[in-house]
């Protein structure tokens, strides 16, 4: 082995959560561990209940939140397809009233023109006048 190019080598304790000790050897002084196999659940056989239920209710809120936000965008996009459905019925109903003015006043126009037409008798035509022919008188 060459020198001054490895880690220091101790013997040293490592501490679990549980309280269980391992003496071990490693290059850090103290090492503490969350989880060994005196209470990891694959030796065990028995599951460590943690604060899960923290953790679910966060997940929960997370997606309730973001579940309200999109049902919120949903509402608004309704809103707007139903303002613009009504806004499009309100052109069709103005068009459709234009032409119905327009039709109603053609309608009048004809009425007027008959009335006209039987209040004042057409003024017959005087035929042509015949041209007389004149003999001339011979000397």
């Amino acid at each position: 082995m060459k020198e001054k190019i490895h880690p220091k080598y101790f013997k040293t304790i490592a501490t679990c959560a549980c309280g269980a000790t391992y003496e071990i050897g490693s290059t850090k002084e103290n090492i503490r561990v969350d989880i060994c196999s005196a209470c990891h659940p694959l030796f065990t056989g028995k599951q460590k209940l943690l604060d899960t239920a923290g953790r679910v209710e966060k997940f929960k809120r997370k997606y309730e939140k973001a579940a309200e936000k999109k049902q919120k965008l949903e509402e608004a996009r309704r809103k707007i397809e139903e303002a613009k459905r009504k806004a499009e019925e309100e052109k069709k109903k103005t068009e459709e009233e234009k032409i119905a003015e327009k039709l109603k006043a053609a309608e009048i126009k004809k009425k007027r023109k008959k009335k006209a037409a039987k209040a004042k008798p057409k003024k017959k035509a005087k035929p042509a006048k015949k041209a007389k022919k004149t003999k001339k008188k011979s000397k």
